[in-house]
């Protein structure tokens, strides 16, 4: 569905999209504060909890490609409707499961496949159908700081659902506001594409796209380099409560840490989205990504309080989710919009392996080693790798012929 004849108004799709981001991305952060409730309930290790989430991010990876071209082709409102039912599923399935094969079935697998089909890929490829270059990435930045503000809402309400119930009823409630993404979708719902013109080139087809994008450098550095971002953000978001709670803070402080990351990064995933309507988008990429290092470094290195958790919380989340609107852009620009949920899902691919990684390994060399030290230094070094890999990137290339001018 690569043009929809009429154009959805500008509010409704950046207000329905966000409100879909919200809900979809603001459960999944709140995820970290289940962690220790969930294995002293069953009596399993760190790891073993790390794993079902890890796999729900390789899931919601592995699945991207595929919802992507299916949204592509046909609309994204089937696949909103698809995701907010699994969603609901997933975390029936999490309350309620003892065994882990069936935990790892639900909590990665079905929630992994539900973050696949509502979650960003799908979102910014209605934006690229509907919305101009030239607005492209502020709108994108708009959706991707209401994903923030899910984090900023949701994180708290998720801790006030466990102080008042049972961890297993809380999980429920989140279920029940998952159903919301399905009603949200009518108003994402696109019209048919125009019949294309006679005399019109005829459309890419998806497997061409796909050869060509895997035959580009500069694609293959940015899917590179969006690896470390997973392994990051999934690392802290779901790590951190345990770490700040294991250095003797209370549980107030990672409640207050996650809930300052999803509102700083509200500011920072709009404001990279507005600066990449003015800046090179890879120059963005590349100062995000040395800027965590450095910042991760500080927070390690000085002494531990609610006042220090507190700051690096509010300048990570700066830098949280800020890499998003560049990423997709440059996708954009490099191949046009047809295919972007697609190939937007495949760059996601890699940042979910990152993601995979950034949650297993962490709780496999915690029960290993008992600290989280190794982890934060292998965080720092990713940093690194990523900004040189973003800096050479160029963001524009002559398109193949295509029905839909990026």
């Amino acid at each position: 569905m690569p043009s929809s004849s009429r154009p959805l108004p500008l509010v409704q799709l950046l207000l329905c999209g966000a409100l879909v981001v919200t809900l979809s991305m603001g459960i999944r952060h709140a995820f970290g504060l289940w962690l220790q409730p969930i294995t002293m309930a069953h009596g399993w290790s760190r790891e073993d909890f790390s794993l079902a989430l890890a796999l729900q991010n390789l899931v919601w990876g592995a699945a991207g490609p595929f919802v992507g071209w299916w949204a592509d082709r046909g609309g994204a409102f089937k696949a909103l409707w698809a995701g907010g039912i699994l969603y609901a599923l997933g975390l029936f399935g999490m309350a309620t499961t003892t065994e882990h094969l069936p935990f790892l079935l639900t909590t990665g697998v079905t929630i992994g496949l539900a973050q696949a089909c509502c979650t960003y890929s799908v979102i910014y490829g209605i934006i690229g159908r509907n919305i101009s270059a030239q607005q492209r990435s502020w709108a994108m930045g708009i959706t991707a700081a209401a994903g923030s503000f899910g984090q900023f809402l949701m994180v708290p309400l998720a801790s006030t659902l466990l102080h008042r119930m049972d961890w297993s009823a809380a999980l429920m409630a989140l279920a029940l506001s998952a159903l919301l993404i399905g009603p949200i979708a009518f108003g994402l719902r696109e019209a048919p594409e125009a019949a294309p013109h006679a005399s019109a080139p005829p459309p890419q087809p998806a497997s061409a796209a796909l050869r060509d994008a895997f035959g580009h450098r500069d694609f293959l550095l940015l899917t590179a380099g969006y690896f470390v971002c997973g392994f990051q953000v999934a690392f802290i978001g779901i790590h951190l409560p345990s770490y700040l709670k294991d250095q003797q803070l209370g549980p107030e402080v990672a409640t207050t840490a996650l809930a300052l990351i999803g509102l700083f990064n509200v500011i920072g995933t709009y404001a990279a989205g507005a600066l990449g309507q003015r800046l090179r988008k890879n120059w963005i990429l590349s100062g995000i990504y040395l800027t965590r290092a450095v910042v991760m470094i500080v927070f390690i290195s000085l002494p531990l309080s609610p006042l220090s958790v507190g700051v690096f919380a509010a300048v990570m989340g700066t830098l949280w989710l800020s890499t998003v609107p560049p990423t997709n852009a440059v996708v954009a620009q490099m191949h046009g919009v047809r295919h972007l949920s697609m190939l937007g899902g495949i760059v996601f691919f890699s940042h979910q392996i990152g993601s995979f990684m950034g949650v297993w390994l962490a709780g496999r060399l915690y029960d290993a080693t008992g600290s989280y030290q190794v982890v934060w230094w292998l965080a720092i070094a990713l940093g690194v790798v990523a900004a040189a890999l973003n800096f050479p990137i160029r963001e524009h290339r002559t398109p193949v012929p295509r029905t839909v001018t990026p």
